[in-house]
């Protein structure tokens, strides 16, 4: 989130900054300095109220001490007013800033200067491409076919308990998603990372440090009983976990991974590119997050883009990654980078991660500062990615590694669920 004095020092650099993302922050940023200046001139006269009513009464008790006691009542009625235009005032403050915050929630993080201008996904920007997309035999199926054939998932079960978008994995189907959730957190503990277990609920304040609230509260599942949101990835309750914190310098940096169910109330739609495993509400997926200082953010991200691709080289899928324009970057990151697999079976490219650089923008937030070597408070860089989403993984490989004989089991997977295909 950004700042008020930010905006004052930076403004015109942040309206062309802003412009790749398609927003408009001419009429923002003067709303928002508008009612900064409305904030300080209230709080100024505020406590000049408050000092004169302070005056009065230190003048009062030596009025009456003396025998004045008509001029200290005078006095007393004086207060008394001054007493009711600080109660005006104060309330007027509170608005003020309430008003102020909200308007900040609304503006998007500044979009780093490698992101490319642009309206939606069409014009994201493909930097890498890596592995060789298998020639199929005839007859070869979409993951749903292939999940239905040999009785993986069950997608109408699903619907029976609960609805669309809410698959029930079987058999193999079951063991091959627990063997890519162990694969993943093992590859990500041996790079360093800590494992956590964490809430699959959270409360407002972890929705609004990581930036989704207000942003995406149409898309989360909220329980409004106990005013709690279902998490839609493991970034949330991760990153909310230092909320608050002040580190010192050698603790950083910070590496944490986590798997989690994840829950989405996306908009839905029909056609193919929804099908199956494509889009759910529910789904699982292991994440990365890191907490770094603000020199070193963006060799952490080149790190865990590196990482996610000796993922995807071990499984053996053919992939690609995209830098994301500023039409399609997310409200709270400065960079992301997109992993796409190819499927086969839909001849398309599939989203299996999103790897961001969020700079300061969660961190203002969720007050999340260090000391530095010089003693003084700085706020850190946060970042995270999935690493990885697996519904789209389990769908690459099921539609990449069938053959007639059956599914072949990606080599470095074998261990994990103790069988080499599913036939």
């Amino acid at each position: 989130m950004l700042q008020v004095n930010e905006i004052r020092e930076n403004k015109e650099k942040f309206i062309q900054a802003l412009n790749k993302r398609n927003f408009d922050a001419v009429t923002v940023f003067e709303e928002v300095l508008q009612t900064d200046d409305l904030r300080k001139a209230t709080q100024s006269k505020l406590d000049e109220t408050l000092s004169q009513s302070n005056s009065f009464s230190k003048e009062i008790g030596i009025l009456y001490k003396n025998g004045e006691a008509q001029k200290a009542n005078i006095l007393k009625e004086k207060t008394t007013q001054l007493k009711e235009v600080s109660k005006e005032l104060s309330e007027t403050l509170t608005n003020t800033a309430e008003k102020l915050q909200e308007l900040l929630f609304t503006i998007p993080n500044i979009p780093n200067e490698l992101v490319p201008g642009g309206v939606d996904e069409e014009d994201n920007e493909e930097v890498f491409i890596e592995g060789e997309i298998p020639k199929l035999s005839e007859g070869a199926m979409p993951h749903w076919e292939l999940a239905k054939k040999y009785d993986l998932i069950d997608f109408e079960l699903g619907v029976k308990i609960t609805g669309a978008g809410f698959p029930v994995y079987k058999g193999k189907g079951a063991r091959l998603q627990r063997a890519l959730i162990a694969y993943f957190l093992n590859k990500n503990t041996e790079a360093g990372y800590t494992e956590y277990q964490v809430p699959h609920l959270v409360n407002e304040a972890s929705g609004y440090g990581t930036g989704q609230l207000p942003d995406k509260e149409g898309q989360m599942y909220h329980s409004t009983v106990d005013d709690l949101y279902l998490i839609p990835t493991a970034e949330v309750p991760v990153t909310n976990m230092f909320r608050g914190d002040l580190r010192t310098h050698s603790e950083l940096p910070i590496l944490c991974t986590a798997y989690t169910p994840c829950f989405r109330r996306e908009a839905g739609s029909y056609g193919a590119h929804v099908r199956g495993l494509n889009r759910l509400h529910q789904f699982d997926k292991v994440e990365i997050v890191r907490i770094e200082k603000p020199e070193n953010s963006y060799i952490a991200l080149t790190g865990m883009v590196t990482h996610i691709k000796d993922i995807l080289r071990e499984l053996k899928l053919p992939y690609r990654i995209l830098r994301l324009c500023g039409g399609d970057l997310g409200f709270t990151a400065a960079l992301t980078y997109d992993f796409e697999v190819f499927s086969t079976g839909q001849d398309r490219w599939l989203e299996i991660s999103s790897v961001s650089n969020f700079e300061t923008f969660q961190a203002t937030r969720l007050k999340l500062r260090y000391k530095d070597e010089g003693g003084k408070n700085k706020l850190v860089h946060t970042l995270n990615g999935s690493s990885l989403a697996l519904p789209r993984v389990l769908a690459g490989i099921l539609e990449n590694y069938q053959t007639p004989e059956g599914i072949k089991i990606p080599e470095v997977l074998v261990p994990y669920c103790g069988f080499d295909i599913i036939n």
